[in-house]
């Protein structure tokens, strides 16, 4: 593991928190845009990114993403403002499952979306879309050079995590401080609901 980077333990002390609440804890930096969701509820998503860059419409810079992806990955992909198609389905997410990787953050569509479900790989994508793609050698794409989502520029190594509420992407050096600043915040909104249940007013709770 190189210097700076998130170790086992660190990625698996975060997969115990929440997204709203690393978010909070890391002075509310790393959100994704909102319009990136789960594509079931249930779906959590916790591991290391894999920046993608693909142009609009073609795929072939995932499936290159794909053949080189490690244990634990999760594929961030930028379709340069293509969202309507259907960039990722079945077989590409089996192919991940294969890799081990730990899920998918894409900022356009999938397709095949009750199979991607019933294979449980974390999928956060900005719509479904049965449109197809191309796959041009020459595209102008990348795998492992920094992307962006909105605010957020993610580079390879960094903290993605994802869960009902959505994305948030932090840099090794933040989510070292954010993953247990965040366990001490989930803990005291524990004893708060406890005062909450007991009866206390929220204002009373917040010192508002």
């Amino acid at each position: 593991m190189s210097e700076g980077a998130l170790s086992d333990s660190q990625v698996e002390a975060a997969s115990k928190l929440s997204s709203a609440t690393l978010h909070e804890a890391a002075r509310r930096a790393g959100a994704l845009p909102a319009n990136l969701q789960a594509l079931d509820p249930s779906m959590r998503l916790c591991g290391r990114a894999l920046p993608v860059r693909c142009p609009a419409g073609d795929n072939l810079w995932i499936h290159r993403a794909l053949a080189v992806a490690a244990r634990g990955d999760v594929l961030v992909v930028d379709t340069g403002g293509g969202v309507e198609f259907g960039y990722w389905g079945e077989i590409m997410a089996t192919a991940a499952i294969a890799r081990g990787a730990a899920g998918l953050v894409i900022s356009g569509g999938v397709r095949d979306s009750r199979r991607l479900i019933d294979l449980g790989l974390p999928t956060f994508s900005a719509c479904r879309s049965i449109r197809g793609t191309g796959k041009d050698p020459n595209g102008d794409g990348a795998v492992g050079e920094p992307v962006r989502f909105g605010e957020v520029v993610v580079r390879r190594g960094d903290l993605v995590f994802g869960d009902a509420d959505g994305v948030v992407v932090l840099t090794p050096e933040v989510a070292s401080t954010a993953i247990p600043a965040g366990a001490r915040r989930d803990a005291g909104e524990i004893a708060i609901l406890d005062q909450v249940r007991a009866g206390v007013s929220t204002l009373d709770v917040y010192k508002l």
